[in-house]
């Protein structure tokens, strides 16, 4: 199979951070050629002039649309696309020299239809920034299921940084309505219609994510909310790992209220976890300003994911 890529990238309000992404596509080794397809979701700050400044050293195609979200931008980026192979990424990454290279290497060798890599957080990234990539990333909070070879159960690709075929848009019709988990939604469908998915671990990109706690709080109830409405949407895919943030936050409660009482047990038990969090960030990135704030990440991530889920079911089981 001959492949040929398409960078789709939708962006709102956010001409910096396309700035920063489009100067790292210019520096990918020298090899399969690719266009750029930049779908502008009714910005009012726009990418325009930063698009036009790269014309001359990318082969862009640039579109401006009503506001639509990501999803239905994404979708039209892939119908105006040149390729038989869609590299959908988030405006808020940077593409390391060897990710095309990585990509191709293993779909010659394993062709696929779709397929997720993983994020990273560059050096050059805030302290938050970092300590939000280990709590979305570490195998002691997410299992490492947004990226590890060895993750638990079937790679889900996600939006950020995931790769789907021509065929597999035709016959899927791409990204569905939802704001969030639209990703997830397309895997399902995917797999529905027999299309395999495969991880690729060398494909990695640097991933700003959001830099404050109160943005990630936010999204991370948003991703939340969503869980329960997609394991309704897809019966079977439930998992009872999906209820752990939601379990841990209401443990801690109780461990706390236990801790007033006398029994202070289960307290230890989450100061444990919290050492060892701070022990494997501040190693991983060999600060321990980073290790203390892998701590707070992680207790935003699962507070926001956790009693965002808590609420959605609760809300289905009154429907």
């Amino acid at each position: 199979m001959n492949f040929r890529y398409s960078f789709v990238i939708p962006v709102y309000n956010r001409p910096e951070e396309v700035e920063d992404l489009l100067r790292s596509l210019t520096q990918l080794e020298e090899g399969e050629p690719f266009e750029v397809v930049l779908v502008e979701d009714g910005s009012e700050n726009t990418s325009e002039a930063v698009v036009a400044s790269y014309k001359q050293v990318l082969d862009i195609q640039y579109f401006l649309t009503e506001n639509q979200g990501a999803g239905k931008s994404r979708n039209l980026g892939m119908q105006k696309a040149c390729g038989n192979y869609f590299l959908i990424l988030d405006s808020d990454c940077l593409v390391p020299s060897g990710y095309l290279t990585a990509v191709h290497s293993q779909l010659t060798t394993l062709p696929t239809d779709a397929f997720g890599g993983p994020d990273a957080a560059h050096r050059d990234f805030s302290v938050v920034q970092k300590a939000i990539n280990f709590a979305m990333t570490s195998f002691l909070t997410t299992g490492g299921v947004r990226g590890k070879k060895n993750a638990v159960g079937k790679f889900q690709p996600r939006s950020f940084n995931m790769g789907i075929s021509k065929r597999a848009f035709e016959e899927t019709g791409g990204f569905s309505d939802q704001k969030i988990g639209e990703d997830i939604d397309l895997t399902f469908r995917l797999w529905a219609k027999g299309f395999q998915t495969q991880f690729i671990e060398k494909a990695f990109v640097y991933h700003k994510r959001r830099s404050t706690y109160k943005q990630f709080l936010l999204q991370t109830y948003a991703f939340g909310s969503t869980r329960p409405f997609l394991n309704q949407k897809y019966p079977g895919t439930a998992k009872l790992t999906y209820w752990f943030p939601s379990l841990f936050c209401l443990g801690f409660l109780g461990a706390v209220f236990l801790a007033f009482k006398g029994f202070e047990f289960f307290v230890y038990i989450y100061v444990s976890y919290f050492v060892l969090l701070f022990v494997q960030g501040s190693l991983q990135y060999k600060s321990l300003r980073v290790g203390l704030q892998c701590v707070l990440a992680t207790t935003v991530q699962f507070a926001g994911y956790g009693f965002g889920f808590l609420k959605k079911v609760f809300w289905t089981l009154k429907s």
